[in-house]
């Protein structure tokens, strides 16, 4: 799947996925991913769906859903580079992946923002309902005590 809009190419093909700026990014500009390691991104594009905003060669975007694609999506590593954002290229990403034929008819669609609720709100995502039921497993910065 590829669309093209101003000037901007959103598409789900992994060919054209530049890992090394996604590493970059991911490892250095993130507040989640902090010093990942360049093989954990590897590894977690090859077993995601994943989504690349481009201008020209240069890759300004990235998503990727962790999905069964059968009933789960959970959403993450989204991201625009800095110099790109208030373009709107966040909200054609969005509209872009939701409508995938992949991640259609699940019953649960989830992810976790530190800042960009009132975008997701807007894709119709809201605050988990029964929050006391989700468990989970949390190791904070697992990346820099690997770096050590």
């Amino acid at each position: 799947m590829e669309i093209s809009e101003n000037g901007f190419i959103f598409s789900d093909k992994k060919d054209l996925l530049d890992i090394e700026a996604i590493h970059h990014y991911l490892s250095t500009a993130s507040y989640w991913a902090k010093n990942i390691p360049f093989d954990t991104v590897k590894r977690s594009i090859e077993n995601s769906l994943c989504f690349g905003i481009y201008k020209g060669p240069e890759q300004v975007g990235f998503a990727r859903w962790v999905t069964d694609k059968a009933t789960f999506a959970w959403l993450c590593d989204v991201y625009v580079k800095d110099s790109y954002r208030g373009l709107g290229l966040s909200k054609k990403l969005m509209s872009f992946m939701i409508f995938h034929p992949d991640l259609q008819g699940l019953r649960r669609y989830q992810l976790a923002t530190l800042d960009a609720h009132g975008l997701y709100e807007q894709f119709g995502f809201s605050q988990i309902e029964n929050p006391e039921r989700q468990m989970g497993i949390v190791i904070p910065d697992i990346y820099s005590k690997a770096a050590e």
